[in-house]
C-alpha cells in the first residue's frame, strides 16, 4: 500500500480544511514546495497535491505553485483541482505532473473525462468526494444525489490509473478512516482505490491494510501529518511489512 501525503494549497499556502469548509483553514506553510521536499526526504513515494482555489474557480489559481512542487518532489505528483478543460490537463502533464484527478467533471460531462480518458491512458484518476455516500462537487460546495458507488462504476473500461475516494465527513478531523465505505466502493469496481480523509495514526493504516485485497492501493494522509499525530517513515514501514496477493 502506498502512502501518499497531502498538500492543499489555497492562495499559495499549504493548508488543511476541516470536513472541506473554506472557512475552517489553518495554515501549515508558506512554501509548499519546502513541504514536497520534506515529505520526499522522508520517503514518499508519491505526493497528492490539490488546488483547493482552483476547485472553487473552476480553472487552476496555484499553478506555479504546483511547477514548483513537481520539481522539488522528485517523486510522482498528482494534481486535482479545477481541472475542467483538456489544455489544462496537457498543460499539467508537460509540466511533469503523473497523474490529473477529475472530480467535478465526473458528473457535469461525462464525455470529457471519457475523452481525457483515452487520450491520456494511464493518467487520469478519478476523484470521488462523498457525504454520506453522495457525491458532492464544485469544492464541496454542491451536493448531489448521486452515489459514489454508482459514479465509480460508470466509469469502468475506461482506463483511469485509480479512484481517490475521499470522505467528506471525515476530512481534516482526524476521525479515522471510513473502512467500510472504502471498502465496499473497491469491492464495486475493477479500478485501484485510494482512501482519503480521516486518517489519525498507524491503527487507520493497519485497518486498511486489512482491506488491501478488496482493491485499496493507497491512502492519502494530510493532517495527521502536519499535526504529528502520525510520522511518515513510521506510516511507509508499517505500509510496506505486508505483502498481500494481487486481486484477481
Amino acid at each position: 500500500m502506498v502512502i501518499i501525503p497531502a498538500i492543499d494549497l489555497k492562495d499559495g499556502l499549504c493548508v488543511r480544511l476541516l470536513q472541506g469548509n473554506f472557512k475552517r483553514v489553518t495554515v501549515y506553510s508558506e512554501k509548499p514546495a519546502e513541504v514536497a521536499r520534506s515529505w520526499r526526504e522522508q520517503g514518499a513515494e508519491r505526493i497528492h497535491v490539490v488546488d483547493l482555489d482552483g476547485s472553487l474557480a473552476g480553472v487552476p489559481r496555484n499553478r506555479e505553485v504546483i511547477r514548483s512542487i513537481v520539481t522539488a518532489a522528485d517523486a510522482p505528483v498528482q494534481v486535482g483541482g479545477g481541472i475542467r478543460e483538456m489544455k489544462t490537463i496537457e498543460a499539467y502533464l508537460e509540466m511533469g505532473v503523473q497523474w490529473v484527478i477529475l472530480g467535478t467533471m465526473a458528473l457535469k460531462d461525462r464525455n470529457f473525462v471519457a475523452d481525457a480518458c483515452r487520450m491520456f491512458r494511464g493518467r487520469i484518476i478519478l476523484g470521488i468526494d462523498a457525504n454520506n455516500g453522495k457525491i458532492a462537487v464544485q469544492g464541496w460546495t454542491e451536493q448531489t444525489s448521486v452515489s459514489a458507488a454508482e459514479t465509480a462504476k460508470s466509469y469502468e473500461g475506461h482506463g483511469l490509473a485509480a479512484i481517490v475516494y475521499t470522505d467528506i465527513v471525515r476530512d481534516g478531523m482526524e476521525t479515522g478512516v471510513n473502512v467500510e465505505a472504502t471498502k465496499s466502493l473497491a469491492e464495486a469496481v475493477d479500478v485501484p482505490v485510494i482512501a482519503s480523509g480521516g486518517v489519525s495514526g498507524i491503527s487507520d493504516i493497519e485497518k486498511l491494510l486489512d482491506i488491501e485485497t478488496s482493491g485499496v492501493t493507497g491512502v492519502i494522509i494530510g493532517k495527521a501529518l502536519y499535526t504529528g499525530a502520525i510520522s511518515l517513515p513510521d506510516a511507509i514501514s508499517r505500509a510496506n511489512k505486508v505483502q498481500p496477493q494481487k486481486r484477481i
